[in-house]
C-alpha cells in the first residue's frame, strides 16, 4: 500500500483574487504527526479546510488513499477536525457531545448481497445504543475522562472541554484528525500538558494528525514533519532537528527559534566575510565574492577569553541575563561594520566588558539571498518620470514616453515614511529581520508587488507605510521588444 495517505498537488485558493495559498504541494504519511507551521495569514487554516472540505481550492487536486477528493463534501472525508474554539454542544452532557456524531452514523449490516440486476448492494443501519454507548466509553478512557459522561460540559475546565472535542472527534475512528490551533485558548501549563497527551495519544492511535499551530515550541515538541509556511508558499518541510539546526532560509531562522541573521559575503569555498571578519565554514558551492545571509544560533557562539587561541572576533558587552540555565549576553561585534548578535552561554559578563566570541565553521549556516535587487515592469510616462506600482516617479532618463523598461532600485535606497501620504506610493509590512546592524522588511505595495528595504527604523508587521525613491536611485533599463 502506498505510505501516502494525503496529497497536495499544486493547491491554490483566493478570495476576491487576492492569493492566500500559492500553488503548494505536500505529502502527508500514514500515521504521521505533520505540523503547519507560520505566523498568522501565512494560508496554514485555510490550507487545513481544504484537506477537512470546508473550503474548494481555486485550483489544483487533493488526493486521500490514491482518490480524488477536491471537490467531496467534509461529511464523505474519513477525517475529523478539532477547532480552537471546540464547538461543543451546551444543552449536551459529555456523553450525549461525544456520541452525536455516532447517531447520525451509518455502518454496514451484514455481507453484501446482490440484487435482481446482479449489483451488489450494501444494506447499511444504525449504531445500537449499546454499540454508541461502548465506544462512547472508550473514547472517555482514550482522554482520561471515563467518570465525566454525565458532566455538563460548561462545568469543564479548558482543558477537559478540549478532551472532550478531541474524543468526539476520535469516536468515529477518521483516519486522520485534524488539529487547527487547539490549544491556543488555554493556559501555558495546561498547554504544556496537552501537548504531552496530544503525543502520548498519537502514538497510542496510530493515527495521522496534521496540525495547524502558530507556535515553534509546539511544532518542535509534537512533530514528526515540519511545514514552516509563509505568505501562502511553503518555505520548507522537515523533521524538527532539520528545520531548526539547517533552516532553509532567513525567515525560517528568524522565525523559528532565537538566530543572529547577518549579511555576508562568500568569499570562496569554506570561506565566508562577515564585516570585514573571515571565518571558516563547511559550505562551498557559491560564487566567488557572492553576497549571502549567515545564520549562527546563540547556543553556538562560545565566550572565549580575549587571549584564547579560538577566539575568532571581539564584542562589546551591551547586557547580560540570567535565564536560569544560561545567560543572555547582547554584545555589539567590532569590524568595518558592527553587528549586535545574542549569544547564550553559562559565563557570566558585565556591561561593557570586551570578550571574545568562538563559533566552530559547521555552526555557521550560509544561505543564498532570495533577492539582491528590486526589479519590476514600468513605463516611462513622460520625460524623467517612470510609471510602476500604480505610481509615477521621478527618475533620470532621456527615453521616450510610452517606453516599456525595467526598474531597479536597492535595497537600501527605497526610503519608508511613516504617513503613506508622504509616499509615491502606500505599502503594508509584511515581514521583518532584524539583520545585526539594520531591519530588512518587505513591504507589499497595494498592487501586490513585494519590495525589499533595509532600514535603520524599525517598524511592525501590518504598519502601513509610504514608498519614496530618490530620482537618481532608480535604475531604467530599456525592454526590448523581444523582451515584451
Amino acid at each position: 500500500m502506498d505510505d501516502k495517505i494525503i496529497e497536495i498537488k499544486n493547491v491554490s485558493k483566493s478570495y476576491n483574487d487576492k492569493p492566500v495559498v500559492k500553488k503548494i504541494s505536500l505529502s502527508i504519511r500514514r500515521g504521521e504527526f505533520v505540523t503547519l507551521l507560520g505566523p498568522s495569514g501565512c494560508g496554514k487554516t485555510t490550507t487545513l479546510r481544504m484537506i477537512a472540505g470546508f473550503e474548494q481550492p481555486t485550483e489544483g487536486t487533493i488526493l486521500f488513499n490514491g482518490e480524488d477528493i477536491t471537490s467531496l463534501p467534509p461529511h464523505k472525508r474519513n477525517i475529523n477536525t478539532v477547532f480552537q474554539k471546540y464547538a461543543l454542544f451546551p444543552h449536551l452532557n459529555v456523553f450525549g457531545n461525544i456520541a452525536f456524531g455516532l447517531k447520525m452514523k451509518l455502518v454496514p449490516d451484514g455481507e453484501p448481497r446482490e440484487d435482481k440486476r446482479g449489483n451488489k448492494v450494501q444494506k447499511m443501519r444504525r449504531l445500537t445504543k449499546a454499540e454508541i454507548a461502548d465506544k462512547v466509553n472508550n473514547a472517555l478512557k482514550m482522554v482520561d475522562l471515563e467518570d465525566y459522561g454525565h458532566r455538563a460540559v460548561n462545568s469543564l475546565s479548558g482543558g477537559q472541554q478540549q478532551r472532550v472535542a478531541i474524543a468526539r472527534a476520535l469516536v468515529n475512528e477518521p483516519q486522520v484528525l485534524l488539529l487547527d490551533e487547539p490549544l491556543g485558548a488555554l493556559d501555558l501549563k495546561m498547554r504544556k500538558d496537552m501537548q504531552l497527551e496530544l503525543m502520548q495519544m498519537h502514538k497510542q492511535l496510530g493515527i495521522t494528525f496534521v496540525y495547524v499551530t502558530h507556535d515553534q515550541e509546539e511544532a518542535l515538541t509534537m512533530s514528526d514533519t515540519i511545514v514552516v509556511m509563509k505568505d501562502g508558499e511553503i518555505q520548507q518541510i522537515g523533521t524538527p532537528t532539520k528545520v531548526y539546526d539547517e533552516p532553509a532560509n532567513a525567515f525560517v531562522a528568524d522565525f523559528i527559534g532565537e538566530s543572529n541573521i547577518l549579511s555576508g559575503t562568500m568569499v570562496k569555498d569554506f570561506c565566508v566575510d562577515i564585516s570585514g571578519h573571515k571565518f571558516e565554514c563547511v559550505d562551498k558551492g557559491f560564487k566567488f565574492d557572492e553576497p549571502i545571509d549567515v545564520i549562527v544560533r546563540p547556543e553556538d557562539i562560545k565566550i572565549v577569553p580575549l587571549d584564547d587561541k579560538q577566539c575568532l572576533i571581539n564584542a562589546e558587552v551591551l547586557s547580560c541575563v540570567f535565564k536560569g540555565d544560561h545567560y543572555q549576553v547582547t554584545a555589539l561585534t567590532y569590524g568595518d561594520e558592527r553587528n549586535e548578535i545574542i549569544i547564550h552561554d553559562n559565563v557570566e559578563v558585565n556591561t561593557g566588558d570586551t570578550i571574545g566570541l568562538y563559533i566552530k565553521p559547521f555552526d555557521f549556516h550560509i544561505m543564498h539571498k532570495s533577492r539582491l535587487i528590486n526589479e519590476l515592469k514600468g513605463e516611462i510616462w513622460e520625460e524623467n518620470v517612470v510609471q510602476f506600482c500604480d505610481g509615477k516617479f521621478p527618475c533620470v532618463s532621456t527615453l521616450e514616453e510610452g517606453t516599456k523598461v525595467r526598474v531597479k532600485v536597492d535595497f537600501d535606497d527605497v526610503e519608508l515614511t511613516d504617513d503613506e501620504d508622504d509616499g509615491t506610493i502606500g505599502a503594508t509590512v509584511i515581514s521583518s529581520i532584524y539583520k545585526g546592524s539594520y531591519w530588512q522588511y518587505i513591504v507589499r505595495t497595494d498592487t501586490y508587488y513585494d519590495f525589499f528595504v533595509d532600514n535603520d527604523y524599525e517598524w511592525s508587521i501590518g504598519d502601513r507605510v509610504g514608498i519614496r525613491i530618490a530620482p537618481d536611485k532608480i535604475i531604467i533599463e530599456e525592454v526590448k521588444d523581444e523582451e515584451v
